[in-house]
């Protein structure tokens, strides 16, 4: 049961309004806490232990380190500065080791059950011999979404002990927050601070919410089954059998996953967010019209923001202020310049970001190297920035101007469609294969004289495809100029606003991919 089918939007979900409605206000929260296990368990069966135990896991250690703070505040009491600073440090030491403990464990599941044979295939390709052979007990399953909520629950453990948040002293609160259903599967991977004023309040539904929910949920369904699934026809064919084909064929494709990966994503986390909405609960964001970035570094701004942010908060900042760093700095300033200083230190922060970035998609090379590939482009375009400015003020070209706007986005979206290539093939020698042969062999008639119609799609679908596009980004383009779009048609006329609702859902229903050589499409990041 995905999001996006039937059963869970005509059924289970209908199904958690009615009991969520019809329960007193203090149990709300603790029925969507049941619908949530429920999920779960229709998801993955007995495999709902791990998400038990990772909530138990993490409840625990997120009061072992309020009580560490507690009995510190209680220690200092009446001591002088220098006592109050001895004292410190060493309930600091103790905060510091429950928490390694807790991440280790939480750490060490998922690696073992994501990374250990990627881990001892490598390890026995180098020795020549079997390494740590029979290490892995066989029919060891993985259960859905462990990256996104170990990394929500590592996170909470985090802000606890920095104490930027307050433990949660009730259990079912921390497992709400942990395995709340509509994320539980693809995030988007909120921090504590993003969800708490509106997960637990049990407010009961309202016309607005509901109504708002649903659409955005159908715009989801339209993202993913309309442009998303068709797509997935076509990019499948090639990348499964990129051997057969060469040069334009491989970019369309390229372009294809990039079209199809994003309707899906994008349009996941519609129907993820407008879930939440219909309780009232807000999601955080995951898109921001990641396509009209000018660089790199701007896309994944834009781009699974959730995740992001995540890297950011407890890698790239941890790491900018650590003694490291901090030493650098003060070399680096005396004997190496200001841009140079910056350069390094700015790699120092980065690199555990995007190698961390790459592991958590897979357990595969290309992933790796799909980190290590935005890593490269973020640090050259840092390393050029002086270089690039002095030439922009040489030729007098403002880069605020449309036409450099429009330029820098289009390099962007090449680096974008070279970096998904990598990402989707079948391991990084497919995608180096797949690369090369793109270039070599380039042949832009194939797009025109008919061999784009053997990959699985007719006419009619690259013109559904294509309309879907042209709709999305209409939309896209109102929101980048500050538009509100569900607030705008929330204000149209009544026959208007639902004139559009009954044409969005018809057209999922007469343009969607289904029926005779369709096949509903898993959910991509639902593997990750």
């Amino acid at each position: 049961m995905g999001y996006h089918s039937i059963i869970y939007i005509f059924l289970f979900l209908p199904v958690c309004l009615l009991a969520y409605q019809l329960a007193p206000e203090k149990w709300r929260g603790r029925v969507l806490l049941a619908f949530s296990w429920i999920f779960f368990y229709l998801l993955s069966g007995k495999l709902l232990v791990y998400l038990l135990g990772t909530t138990l896991l993490t409840h625990c250690i997120g009061i072992w380190l309020t009580l560490l703070k507690t009995e510190e505040a209680q220690a200092v009491e009446g001591m002088d500065r220098k006592q109050k600073k001895v004292i410190k440090a060493e309930y600091q030491k103790k905060g510091r080791r429950v928490l390694i403990l807790g991440i280790l464990i939480l750490l060490g599941v998922l690696g073992y059950l994501k990374y250990f044979d990627f881990f001892t295939t490598n390890l026995s390709y180098l020795f020549g011999h079997p390494v740590l052979e029979g290490w892995r007990p066989e029919k060891l399953l993985m259960p859905i979404g462990i990256s996104f909520y170990t990394f929500q629950s590592m996170g909470y453990l985090l802000d606890v002990y920095w104490g930027t948040i307050q433990a949660e002293t009730e259990i079912w609160r921390t497992a709400l927050f942990l395995g709340f259903f509509p994320q539980i599967m693809e995030g988007p991977i909120a921090r504590y601070s993003d969800v708490a004023d509106t997960l637990y309040t049990g407010k009961p539904l309202e016309y607005r919410n509901v109504v708002d929910g649903y659409v955005r949920i159908f715009w989801g369904l339209f993202k993913k089954m309309v442009i998303a699934d068709r797509m997935a026809l076509m990019v499948n064919q090639v990348f499964d059998h990129y051997a057969d084909y060469h040069g334009a064929v491989i970019l369309a494709a390229a372009i294809g996953y990039v079209i199809q990966l994003y309707m899906e994503f994008s349009g996941c986390m519609d129907i993820i967010i407008g879930s939440g909405k219909l309780f009232g609960i807000c999601l955080p964001e995951n898109f921001r019209q990641p396509f009209c970035a000018k660089n790199p570094s701007e896309f994944w701004r834009r781009w699974h923001i959730t995740l992001g942010a995540w890297f950011k908060a407890y890698i790239f900042y941890p790491v900018s202020v650590s003694g490291l760093v901090k030493k650098w700095n003060q070399y680096g300033r005396k004997h190496c310049g200001k841009h140079i200083t910056r350069l390094v230190t700015s790699a120092i922060a980065l690199f555990p970001v995007w190698v961390a970035n790459g592991v958590w998609h897979g357990a595969q090379w290309n992933y790796i190297f799909y980190g290590m590939y935005y890593f490269v482009l973020i640090m050259l375009g840092i390393a050029v920035e002086p270089v690039r400015d002095h030439i922009l003020e040489a030729c007098h070209i403002d880069p605020e101007t449309k036409i450099w706007r429009t330029i820098q986005i289009a390099k962007t979206w090449v680096i974008i469609v070279v970096g998904e290539l990598f990402f989707r093939a079948n391991g990084l020698k497919a995608g180096w294969y797949m690369f090369c042969n793109m270039k070599k062999h380039f042949d832009a008639g194939q797009l025109t004289d008919g061999t784009l119609y053997t990959l699985g799609l007719e006419r009619a679908d690259y013109l559904a495809v294509i309309v879907g596009c042209l709709i999305v980004g209409i939309v896209g383009s109102m929101k980048e100029h500050g538009i509100p779009v569900q607030k705008k048609m929330g204000e149209l006329a009544v026959p208007v606003r639902w004139g559009l609702y009954y044409a969005l859902v018809i057209g999922i229903l007469i343009f969607a991919a289904y029926g005779d050589g369709y096949q509903i499409q898993d959910l991509i990041y639902a593997g990750f």
